[in-house]
């Protein structure tokens, strides 16, 4: 068909690959099960939000990695159109719910970048209490940081084309869901 030669919005499948990648970590259980993250709409959210924004940021600190970042920005936020679409929000809501996601992918990603430049682990740890565990979360919020601090480290060992090709995966939540998580850093 000739249709699907006009989309504005064609990506490559490589972009694709990623965001299956993060779609999947983001789904594995060992998050609600051992994590203690809500196994909700809204904790199923904030973990996809929580690996999006990482990768997206890793992306987007190199100028050749920038088109990738904002490739797999777009496909999160039509994944999430789509999303609302299927569970019944009205066409006519849909972009205020958008917004509320737009919202959402920012201030988180302020949030995290700016606790990620710091040594101690305190800041994450509250970002991560408030933004995935509303408010709570101990000993389980700790594990969660020492699993951010491990998918940096990955991240930042990977170039740019490897992780916007998918190619790669992120580490093992399972690791740090049976830790004490992080004791030196506080």
């Amino acid at each position: 068909m000739i249709f699907p030669l006009f989309r504005r919005n064609r990506r490559p499948d490589t972009i694709s690959a990623l965001y299956g990648m993060i779609v999947a970590q983001a789904r594995s259980p060992v998050f609600y099960r051992d994590y203690a993250v809500a196994d909700t709409v809204n904790g199923r959210f904030d973990l996809l939000l929580l690996h999006t924004v990482l990768v997206v940021g890793r992306l987007m600190r190199e100028e050749e990695g920038k088109a990738a970042g904002q490739a797999l920005f777009d496909l999160f936020c039509s994944d999430m159109d789509d999303n609302l679409r299927e569970m019944g929000i009205g066409d006519l809501s849909v972009p205020k719910h958008m917004k509320r996601v737009g919202e959402a992918f920012y201030g988180r990603a302020q949030a995290y970048e700016k606790a990620l430049a710091e040594q101690s682990d305190a800041a994450l740890i509250e970002s991560v209490e408030r933004n995935v565990y509303g408010g709570g979360g101990g000993d389980a919020a700790r594990r969660l940081v020492a699993y951010i601090r491990r998918i940096m480290a990955e991240l930042d060992r990977q170039t740019v084309a490897a992780i916007a090709a998918g190619s790669r995966s992120l580490p093992d939540p399972a690791i740090d869901a049976s830790s004490k998580g992080p004791t030196t850093n506080d």
